[in-house]
């Protein structure tokens, strides 16, 4: 069963789907170094670095079995201060939301067996819901779920609530144990490790002594989210808990050395195998991490994806 895999990132969305056997046909993206990323990690017969409102189905050679993608959740999420007041105007206003209307003319267009969209649970406030199930309806699918799936939940030693929106409902069974950072990155306390995007950002001056004296679960640093709440980053972790959510923009203590956490130990608290290389400078490894699906979350999806188009 073919995939096409749409914002693919650096591939943490499709990379579950090739683990449970699927052939992943084309990846759009629109960052260099993502596409490189994805490249280099994925089995995927094209890659096109491009601004998905300039590719069509033609573009793709042959038909998708399954369409997959996160379309940009800025417009979205309460962690962005300037989104829209009128969840609607974040939807069709925003240059960033409008690219979810993308989405879905690509579903219109391609007509897969099945598709899931990842977004920010606030992709469904107010009328966006019912907006979004007219959308799908007109582009051919009128019995859609919204699925609000933990990654934390499914293996992932992070935190991370996401909706992913499709048209076979998703409901992978949790598994029983729930990872913690000790283990994901417990054996590589030391920055002497040899493996891949393992390098220390440099801290000094100020900045180095604030690091020293934050204490677990405590912050260097804090922000106001667009509904008021108070948020840290560069936030000591401990090391019998799952992380917080990893973000893009976010960084993260290490539990017991007075240091960021590497490039590497980001990717593992996402679950990343560590024979995934990411492609870029240390900063846009972090980004591309933190705005990807997690790999075993991924993988849970792509088991009810294959099990739900096997029963059809």
């Amino acid at each position: 069963m073919r995939v096409l895999d749409l914002f693919a990132g650096c591939g943490g969305f499709s990379l579950g789907f090739e683990e449970q056997g699927f052939e992943i046909l084309a990846a759009v993206e629109g960052f260099r170094t993502a596409c490189e990323t994805y490249a280099h990690n994925i089995h995927v017969g094209t890659v096109l670095e491009a601004d998905v409102r300039n590719v069509g189905a033609a573009d793709f050679g042959k038909t998708p079995d399954v369409l997959i993608g996160g379309p940009p959740c800025e417009a979205f999420t309460i962690a962005r201060t300037d989104r829209r007041a009128d969840p609607l105007d974040r939807l069709y206003h925003d240059p960033r939301g409008s690219l979810t209307l993308r989405f879905l003319q690509l579903l219109r267009e391609t007509k897969p067996r099945a598709f899931v969209m990842e977004n920010v649970p606030q992709i469904l406030d107010g009328p966006l819901a019912s907006e979004i199930r007219m959308l799908a309806a007109r582009c051919g699918y009128p019995d859609i779920h919204f699925n609000e799936l933990r990654a934390e939940e499914h293996g992932t030693p992070s935190r991370r609530r996401r909706v992913f929106i499709s048209n076979l409902a998703l409901g992978p069974r949790p598994q029983g144990k729930v990872l913690t950072v000790r283990d994901a990155i417990g054996d590589i306390v030391s920055l002497d490790v040899d493996l891949p995007n393992h390098l220390a950002m440099e801290i000094r001056g100020k900045r180095g002594k604030m690091i020293e004296q934050v204490a677990t679960g405590e912050s260097v640093y804090h922000y106001r989210s667009a509904t008021g709440k108070r948020h840290g980053t560069w936030t000591r972790l401990a090391w019998d808990e799952p992380a917080p959510t990893i973000m893009g923009l976010a960084r993260f203590v290490h539990p017991s050395e007075d240091r960021l956490l590497t490039g590497r130990e980001h990717a593992r608290l996402m679950g990343y195998p560590d024979d995934f290389v990411f492609h870029g400078s240390k900063n846009e490894v972090y980004n591309q991490v933190g705005e990807s699906v997690p790999p075993p979350l991924s993988r849970a999806i792509a088991g009810e994806v294959r099990r739900g188009l096997s029963g059809s």
